[in-house]
């Protein structure tokens, strides 16, 4: 008897390799879909990836990753400096994953009332906005999707990630999304991929397991230098107001949305505010 609970166990274990959850606070079951073409997470309990020699796109260029420095600035100025830059993941196979930064929001905290740190509050949730620079802080919405931000030079301050334009591992990213969209769904069209801040976590497989990491030394996470295109420019950049924070009046104006003018991955286009910035 006790043989055969062991074997029921251990097939478990082995199934749970090859399972993607919805929500990984939700312990039910009937929303997971099976990936079985890669190998995306070793358990159901965020261990770290063993350093890897994998083969390397020419995305990756040696000392590209990007470190403390890069992210002990000031939440708005850290908003536009990550346009352009690189996000990688590193799968627990091996596989590397990458997007480019397209579309950012900065929630300074303090006075900043759509910030989930307003006025200065600590809870266990928004803990990593309080942290070094490069803190990952990865929390949930509507229960089933999840949103990266990282934390910036101020008290209680982050940067939203918002959209990528995929790089690199884009089948694995497919496959990623489609295990949490309807069975019988259209396939996404590349710009689709990552082109809002729940979706890039779901083709990045970003968990709540990342909450709290260092972007600048996670070996499954970090930042590099895009070495493939010119510089962001100031005029490449609109500034908008943030999306969903309506409720949170004359802050929902604030123009703390930053995005690539004209690209395609961008998540909502403001027209309004595209009129003088694309056109220069």
């Amino acid at each position: 008897m006790a043989g055969r609970k062991r074997k029921k166990l251990a097939e478990a274990a082995a199934a749970s390799e090859e399972t993607v959850t919805l929500n990984e606070n939700d312990n039910r079951t009937e929303s997971k879909q099976r990936i079985t073409s890669v190998n995306l997470m070793k358990s159901p309990q965020c261990e770290r990836t063993e350093s890897v020699e994998t083969e390397r796109s020419h995305y990756f260029s040696n000392g590209g990753r990007l470190g403390q420095d890069f992210f002990n600035q000031p939440c708005i100025s850290l908003a536009k400096a990550f346009l352009g830059k690189v996000l990688v993941r590193r799968c627990a196979d091996g596989t590397e994953l990458r997007g480019r930064i397209v579309e950012t929001e900065a929630y300074l905290g303090g006075e900043d009332k759509a910030s989930h740190s307003a006025g200065g509050k600590r809870t266990e949730r928004n803990m990593a906005m309080f942290m070094k620079p490069g803190t990952i802080y990865v929390y949930p919405i509507y229960g089933i999707y999840l949103c990266m931000n990282v934390s910036s030079q101020g008290e209680g301050a982050a940067v939203l990630l918002r959209s990528l334009e995929p790089l690199q591992g884009l089948p694995v990213m497919r496959q990623l999304r489609a295990a949490r969209r309807k069975e019988g769904a259209r396939q996404l069209k590349d710009k689709e991929l990552c082109n809002g801040p729940s979706k890039l976590c779901q083709a990045l497989n970003i968990s709540r397991c990342f909450d709290r990491r260092d972007l600048a030394s996670d070996p499954e996470v970090w930042l590099e230098r895009d070495i493939e295109t010119s510089p962001i420019r100031p005029n490449d950049i609109v500034s908008a107001p943030r999306i969903g924070i309506e409720s949170h009046g004359d802050w929902a104006k604030k123009p703390w949305r930053f995005y690539l003018c004209g690209h395609p991955c961008v998540s909502v286009v403001n027209k309004e505010a595209e009129k003088s910035k694309c056109n220069e």
